[in-house]
């Protein structure tokens, strides 16, 4: 009778944790605009370091397990609502990934520990900051699109920029909450904020046709206000952080 219980609770949690995934992925595509896709989720196998899960992907090596675009591949990326209905009704708890740059936010990522120094600073300077993305190993802060010419010409004039910064543009891709990903939970480190509102929690709701305007997208602010910092924290980092892992 525990066992059934125990399977029952289960069931319940991964239809919640699911019905979750959709509705985030629906606000962030069709009321943000922001192209989505699943990405490759996790398999009960553990990692090199003996922690977290596995990757659903073919290899046994993955250095971002669970988070990174697989079937489909990251040119599928898209903002269609029956889209992003069908692959969640299909697979969901499928990580939610966020194709980057063009249109959409890109980002810059750093270690967790350098990346929650970051924060304190930028908070210090009194700089209003948009979503940031905690993963258990790395932190990422969504910024306005940039172009490579632009971000070659800001990177070209630091003295050296650590090789543990890295940085999400066109081509890209970068998992969103409320994922679980090999290393464990994504989550909002800083939530969302509309372009012209105080910072509040995100309200992820189901988007349907006829249900109104669509939600403002979150204000972002642009990669060199935030670039210094993120060298700076980056720099003092105890390790650099050069492993990819998310």
């Amino acid at each position: 009778m525990r066992e059934i219980l125990g399977r029952r609770r289960r069931l319940r949690l991964r239809r919640k944790e699911g019905a979750a995934r959709l509705d985030a992925a629906l606000t962030f595509a069709t009321a943000w605009q922001w192209p989505v896709l699943p990405g490759a989720g996790t398999a009960p196998a553990a990692l090199r370091d003996g922690r977290g899960l596995g990757c659903a992907c073919p290899d046994p090596d993955c250095a971002v397990p669970g988070a990174h675009p697989f079937e489909p591949g990251l040119l599928a990326a898209t903002t269609d609502e029956r889209m992003v209905r069908w692959w969640w009704t299909n697979r969901p708890t499928a990580p939610v990934m966020l194709a980057t740059g063009g249109r959409a936010p890109c980002a810059v990522s750093l270690p967790a520990l350098a990346g929650a120094r970051a924060l304190v600073a930028l908070d210090r300077m009194g700089m209003r900051l948009g979503p940031v993305v905690a993963t258990p190993t790395r932190w990422s802060l969504l910024v306005a699109p940039y172009t490579l010419e632009r971000l070659g010409e800001l990177l070209y004039s630091k003295d050296w920029v650590p090789s543990s910064l890295r940085f999400h543009g066109e081509g890209g891709y970068l998992v969103l909450p409320p994922s679980e990903i090999g290393t464990g939970q994504v989550r909002w480190e800083r939530a969302p904020a509309p372009s012209a509102a105080l910072p509040s929690p995100p309200v992820f709701r189901r988007v349907t046709k006829g249900g109104g305007a669509p939600a403002a997208a979150p204000w972002l602010p642009g990669v060199e206000a935030v670039l210094d910092a993120l060298v700076a924290a980056s720099t003092s980092a105890p390790d650099g952080g050069s492993r990819l892992a998310y």
